[in-house]
């Protein structure tokens, strides 16, 4: 994977170093380490530069990403890939449901990161995965990838900072009140290495907003949005309001006329950490889930 940058040296970093620029860039340190030891990575005004070169008003600075490995133990695919965009710096996928997102031992070769494998493959590029946004096997709908390190710096700063927003859909038993928030610290139950539980004595805080879609049947179409990030956040939270999600084989087992958790990553909403572009994508309910409501 190659990525080219150009910058004209604004007069703000008139005599500053070419470091101090890439960090007000937000370069990290593992990425500056890899340009240094990249031929022609560092280019000030078409000449080969070091980091502590001093900046001049109008000078011209290219920076070349190259990577050329690809990740490891990841075997190429031809599994489903529905990418909704893609650029230089990232992709936004649509996931279908019973894909894991990382290969594990159980899962060497049925996963996302096996199709992105073979996508890239296909195509002669050496690509390493990187995952921004995790979902459940069984959670269906939009996720990021970034293309190259950089990106992967940048759009992994911005979780940290919340500022990728998401917004999800779900089925829940019953009728959901039209709107509210929950907050309630979640914990992982001490028998098991899975599930979670709401503990207000070992728990970390996370709180989750909700509006209910629709009402037919007996259940509820509900969109939310989640503060925080906690594992299995929303099926936690909505089975502690008593309105547990449809087909969640561990907060709700004798429900069976879905055959996993009825919970979609609907929308997207991110400044696109390069280009600065507001960018939001959608990605209609699966027919699994749209069917309960007809």
């Amino acid at each position: 994977m190659k990525r080219i940058f150009t910058y004209r040296i604004p007069v703000e970093f008139e005599n500053n170093t070419l470091l101090s620029f890439l960090k007000a860039e937000y370069y990290s340190s593992p990425i500056i380490r890899h340009l240094k030891q990249t031929e022609n990575g560092i280019l000030l005004n078409g000449n080969w530069a070091r980091v502590g070169d001093i900046l001049h008003e109008d000078d011209i600075l290219t920076i070349t990403l190259l990577e050329t490995s690809s990740s490891d133990n990841i075997v190429p695919v031809p599994l489903p890939l529905d990418i909704v965009y893609e650029d230089e710096d990232l992709m936004v996928i649509n996931k279908p449901s019973n894909m894991p997102i990382h290969p594990s031992q159980n899962n060497y070769d049925n996963t996302l990161a096996n199709a992105v494998a073979y996508y890239f493959g296909q195509q002669g590029i050496s690509f390493v995965y990187r995952c921004i946004n995790r979902l459940d096997r069984d959670t269906t709908g939009l996720l990021i990838l970034a293309k190259h390190m950089y990106s992967a710096s940048l759009l992994s700063d911005m979780v940290k900072n919340r500022s990728i927003h998401r917004e999800y859909m779900a089925i829940a038993d019953g009728n959901v009140d039209d709107e509210g928030m929950i907050e309630a610290p979640i914990a992982r139950v001490e028998s098991s290495t899975i599930e979670r539980e709401v503990n207000f004595v070992d728990g970390d805080f996370a709180r989750t907003y909700y509006n209910c879609l629709k009402k037919e049947n007996g259940y509820s179409l509900v969109s939310l949005k989640l503060e925080t990030g906690r594992t299995h956040q929303i099926r936690v939270h909505m089975k502690y309001i008593g309105h547990a999600l449809l087909g969640d084989f561990l907060y709700n087992p004798d429900y069976t006329f879905i055959n996993r958790q009825a919970l979609h990553s609907y929308r997207l909403t991110f400044i696109h950490p390069l280009t600065r572009e507001l960018l939001t994508f959608t990605a209609p309910l699966p027919p699994d889930m749209s069917r309960l409501f007809t």
